[in-house]
């Protein structure tokens, strides 16, 4: 349902989502997660041994482990060749329907005329032509298979969130030759309603809190999401230009760029981050004390 729908950024102000336990929901956070997933005991000393070990990474699906621009600008075209309609071929109206919701394209970008159940069997049948495409997806973008051997190597362990059903992602990742390097997935079975709350799902999976997990991303959104959740961003640049980008904490054209050393580097001079500045206390300043003649 969410897979042609502009998803909220998510947790601002430190918002999440809630989880239901024997005795109640509880409510799970940013900060929640930051406190109760922080490493202790031997765990501290495991990391501080191989840091590398320490960190989670999250992939989003999109553009980033696989090309879905292709498969959404072909279930377009088939949808519109379906109809006997036409899309236009100028930028502006690509960028529409590679980046928002189905219904707001069919009805304000591209002014196909129908009624709500019209626009509904339209939506279903874009869906039903997307999943047969990707049905067809056997490679993954260029040069992440690699990465991910040399994540898997040193013991990194990665998740992928998407907004796809569990058992089409499962079978799309085991296409491409990636399931062993992906130890958590966030599907649409999980009933995140946002990226952050994704993001947050995925760090849970990992059982590595929020601030020391990396997300990649290749959209702006995906980024704000990532930093509204304490965790850094990597952005892949491609389906938005480098400018459009500045907000990630590094930006690469390709994965072949990264190497493991760039994971530490991004958490060195890791000070005080925005979310904490809020939090900043005053120091009150120390009492005075009274000179007396003895004291002298």
């Amino acid at each position: 349902k969410n897979l042609f729908m502009e998803e909220a950024i998510g947790a601002e102000h430190g918002e999440a989502f809630e989880t239901y336990r024997p005795n109640g929901p509880l409510k799970v956070d940013v900060d929640f997660l930051n406190d109760r997933m922080r490493e202790r005991g031997l765990q501290r000393i495991r990391y501080a041994m191989k840091p590398d070990e320490a960190f989670g990474l999250i992939f989003s699906w999109d553009n980033v482990v696989a090309d879905t621009h292709t498969l959404r600008m072909d279930a377009w075209n088939q949808l519109a060749f379906e109809e006997g309609k036409f899309i236009p071929k100028d930028n502006e109206t690509q960028r529409w329907i590679l980046s928002a919701g189905a219904e707001y394209v069919l009805c304000k970008i591209l002014c196909w005329e129908g009624t709500k159940s019209e626009v509904e069997r339209l939506k279903l049948r874009l869906s039903e032509i997307y999943y047969s495409e990707l049905s067809k997806l056997q490679a993954p973008m260029e040069g992440l298979k690699e990465w991910l051997e040399a994540l898997y190597t040193a013991g990194v362990p990665c998740a992928v969130a998407s907004s796809l059903d569990r058992q089409n992602l499962l079978a799309a990742l085991q296409r491409m030759g990636l399931q062993k390097y992906f130890q958590a997935v966030v599907t649409e079975e999980d009933g995140m309603e946002s990226i952050a709350q994704r993001f947050l799902s995925a760090a849970v999976k990992l059982d590595r809190p929020p601030s020391k997990c990396v997300v990649f991303e290749d959209d702006p959104r995906g980024i704000t999401a990532a930093h509204n959740c304490t965790m850094m961003a990597v952005a892949l640049i491609g389906s938005h230009p480098a400018y459009e980008l500045v907000q990630a904490d590094l930006a690469v054209a390709s994965f072949s760029e990264l190497s493991v050393i760039n994971l530490r580097r991004l958490f060195a001079n890791k000070g005080s981050e925005f979310m904490d500045l809020q939090k900043q206390t005053v120091e009150k300043c120390p009492s005075r004390r009274r000179l007396t003649t003895d004291t002298i």
